[in-house]
């Protein structure tokens, strides 16, 4: 009778930090080679990310129809590789198609960590893809980080999201089955820097589907046409709560962000009540913002609301209660009434603005 055995090769590598670019390129390189040699499953480079002397590789991929410029538009920001899966089939979004796309990628390459954008397409791809490659996803992350759960133990992701209603915060670990993946929100990482040097590559994969194992069919494209508010992308947001009274207060509100040149954002009560429309909403059940200023007025600051928008550059806070939970994580507190307050501002950067043209 014929025996089978598994070998498992653990090589513990530490690269002389100007090396660490050569490394990657080489790795990649032998990870790819290997994975072609019968009988090789597996080849994962894992990394300590307590010594700066261990590498992590971040790769990216890229499904559509002729998108190569995107790719390319990617490779400005610093990842190590970024994968293209193209074709007529993946001219407009389906999940068979794109869910069939990225297993293949994945499965193939065998990363140990793998994000998916929490956008209206991602999160419906993001379930899909965990479960056909049999592991676990923690959805809508709000914060993503990479360490142990125990003294000495492995580094593992932990994916931290909102959770029963967002009355506590969960920090999610998924111990066993890989890749561990996330679903992230727009706007949870601050947009890094174009890199000064482009060091990173593209390649094709080559992914067979047809129209029929697709099953859905796109018959016609309808875009909606109404302005949305955009809050995900302004620098400044003037925002309001429960304290702004109604639809008029939210006039006071929108006539603030013009003058700053920014854009009316929202809690979800104000949304719900029917004073302002979902896409200005801010919080766990809306946008993720990280503008240059926020202001929050009339919003006692539950962190619902907070996980949504704490991590803005500068947070100014209007309220009338002094012990108001949002004053923890602004920068400025305005302790009073916003009919007050808001238009007193108005008032003073109209004339700071008159005073500079005149």
């Amino acid at each position: 009778m014929e025996s089978q055995a598994m070998l498992i090769v653990h090589v513990h590598v530490h690269v002389v930090p100007d090396q660490v670019p050569a490394f990657l390129t080489a790795t990649r390189v032998n990870a790819t080679a290997s994975l072609e040699e019968p009988g090789v499953l597996r080849f994962d480079v894992l990394t300590d990310l307590s010594d700066s002397t261990h590498v992590v590789l971040v790769e990216a991929v890229v499904v559509g129809n002729d998108v190569k410029a995107v790719a390319e538009e990617g490779l400005k920001y610093g990842p190590d590789h970024i994968y293209i899966v193209e074709g007529d089939v993946f001219a407009h979004y389906r999940n068979e198609s794109y869910s069939k796309a990225l297993v293949e990628v994945v499965q193939k390459y065998k990363p140990e960590v793998f994000f998916i954008g929490a956008t209206t397409l991602g999160r419906d791809l993001a379930g899909a893809v965990a479960t056909k490659l049999g592991t676990g996803l923690t959805a809508d992350c709000t914060k993503i980080e990479m360490g142990a759960i125990k003294e000495g133990g492995p580094k593992l992701l932990l994916a931290t999201r909102p959770a029963f209603g967002g009355n506590i915060i969960a920090t999610i670990v998924c111990r066993t089955h890989r890749p561990q993946m996330a679903s992230v929100r727009p706007r949870v990482f601050p947009m890094p820097e174009i890199v000064s040097e482009i060091k990173g590559d593209i390649s094709y994969e080559e992914v067979q589907i047809t129209e029929e194992e697709v099953g859905a069919k796109i018959i016609k494209v309808i875009r909606n046409e109404a302005e949305s508010a955009n809050v995900e992308y302004a620098d400044v947001l003037v925002a309001g709560g429960r304290g702004v009274g109604g639809p008029e207060g939210f006039k006071l509100l929108k006539e603030l962000a013009d003058a700053l040149g920014g854009v009316v954002a929202a809690t979800r009560p104000c949304v719900d009540a029917g004073w302002i429309s979902y896409d200005h909403q801010v919080g766990q059940t809306g946008k993720t913002v990280r503008p240059k200023l926020y202001i929050a007025a009339g919003i006692s600051g539950a962190i619902q609301h907070k996980v949504g928008m704490q991590d803005s550059d500068f947070i100014v806070a209007i309220n009338r209660d002094p012990k108001a939970p949002i004053f923890e994580v602004a920068k400025v507190g305005l302790v009073g009434d916003l009919f007050e307050i808001i238009p007193a501002m108005i008032s003073e950067i109209k004339a700071s603005k008159e005073a500079q043209h005149a």
